[in-house]
Parts: C-alpha cells; sequence; structure tokens
C-alpha cells in the first residue's frame, strides 16, 4: 500500500501567501488605527475614547464629577477610563491580528 503525503508547498508558494498574510495585516493594522474605542469609569460620569493607534481622541466628564474639593479622585477617573479604552484596543489588535496569523508565533510584528 502506498500512502500519499500532502504536497508541500513550494518556496516561492510559501513565500507568497507570508506576502498575502503580511499585506491582509497592513490593512487591518491601518483600519484598526482609525477605529475607535470607548470606555467609561465611576458609573459612567468620565468617558475616555482613543483610536487603535493609541492616541486620545475625546475625554467626556459630567458636570457632577467636577468636585474642586476632589480633584484627585476626577483625574484618577480619567486615568482609569483612558487606561480602560487603551486596553481595549490592544485587545482588538491582537485578536484581530490572530485572526490573520492564524495564532503563528510572529514576534514584533506588530
Amino acid at each position: 500500500m502506498k500512502v500519499r503525503l500532502p504536497k508541500q508547498p513550494s518556496q516561492a508558494e510559501m513565500l507568497q501567501q507570508f506576502q498575502k498574510m503580511q499585506d491582509d495585516m497592513q490593512t487591518r493594522q491601518a483600519e484598526l488605527n482609525e477605529t475607535e474605542f470607548t470606555a467609561s469609569a465611576g458609573g459612567g460620569v468620565v468617558k475616555a475614547t482613543v483610536y487603535g493607534s493609541k492616541t486620545v481622541k475625546s475625554i467626556e466628564i459630567a458636570k457632577e464629577a467636577v468636585d474642586p474639593d476632589d480633584v484627585e479622585m476626577l483625574s484618577d477617573l480619567i486615568c482609569a477610563a483612558v487606561n480602560e479604552a487603551l486596553s481595549i484596543a490592544d485587545k482588538t489588535v491582537e485578536e484581530e491580528m490572530q485572526k490573520i496569523t492564524g495564532n503563528m508565533n510572529l514576534p514584533n510584528i506588530f
């Protein structure tokens, strides 16, 4: 009985597949860089919106969050909202890149 092994892709085919994956990643990364991610803190009194490129688009602060005697609390709420929005952006970018790479371990690619 003769066993047939699956045909191995040629070097040229592998290079072509890698180039397509790289192009797909660059395209998706550009899209994600412009995607907005929003998070809130303090029960929604502070909202932060960031882009996937990790730049802050906006900070919204409800009037009731502004207490001149407790500026530190407002600062903490802003930091919490921004950090959560950035975390959501990071997680989304990582998940989207893994969809393209098929969970291959490609360090320092994005």
